[in-house]
């Protein structure tokens, strides 16, 4: 257990810990935009792929008989 502690006090005193937490910091930031992004976009494709359904059912085909 007490190299364990040893080790995680190293790791916050070295210059690799507190960059390690602003990257970990960056990339979940990052990752929240793009599921934000995905989610908006989603809907706004779904709205379309509507209204072309609904546009293409109200449509009157003649199927030739």
């Amino acid at each position: 257990m007490n190299t364990i502690v040893q080790r995680s006090k190293e790791f916050l005193v070295s210059e690799s810990g507190p960059t390690t937490v602003e990257y970990a910091v960056m990339i979940s930031l990052i990752i929240a935009v793009c599921i934000l992004s995905i989610q908006l976009l989603g809907v706004s494709v779904r709205d379309i792929f509507f209204l072309v359904f609904n546009s293409l059912a109200d449509v009157d085909v003649d199927n030739g008989m």
